[in-house]
């Protein structure tokens, strides 16, 4: 992933009804946690792919990595905040990229990371030959769960 790995620490990181899980026994050098446990009875909201779309529905930054990655991360945060969570509620996500070249991959999961910040819940990135808008580049797709 990035070559800029933040160190984590060890124990679990408690928000909201997700419990953080790292292990001792697995690389620290990942940029995110290996688990996420959450206790039941809890609420889940499982969210479609966040896309690069304006309110019109029009792809925005095209040929823009990048720019699709934050177009696509604050349209996660309003279905989000529509629904009453945050990113700290989030509990896996998946994150696309129309791309073989794992350096655009990269670029994708630095801004992703950015407005994740501490938050390092579980993701699995992947390069793939297309998404299913016009000229799209970027989708996240993630489980929250709620208190």
């Amino acid at each position: 992933m990035s070559a800029n790995v933040r160190p984590r620490p060890s124990e679990e990181l408690v928000n909201s009804a997700v419990k953080l899980v790292r292990t001792t026994r697995l690389t620290p050098a990942v940029d995110y946690a290996y688990a996420a446990v959450v206790d039941a009875p809890a609420r889940s909201l499982w969210l479609a792919g966040a896309c690069p779309l304006d309110e019109e529905g029009r792809t925005v930054a095209v040929g823009d990595y990048e720019g699709q990655a934050h177009q696509v991360m604050r349209n996660l945060i309003t279905v989000l905040e529509d629904t009453g969570a945050g990113l700290s509620d989030i509990a896996r996500t998946t994150v696309y990229v129309a791309s073989s070249d794992q350096a655009d991959l990269v670029k994708v999961w630095n801004v992703y990371r950015e407005y994740m910040g501490e938050h390092d819940a579980p993701s699995t990135l992947l390069g793939v030959a297309v998404l299913g808008y016009t000229d799209q580049l970027v989708e996240v797709e993630a489980v929250a769960v709620l208190p």
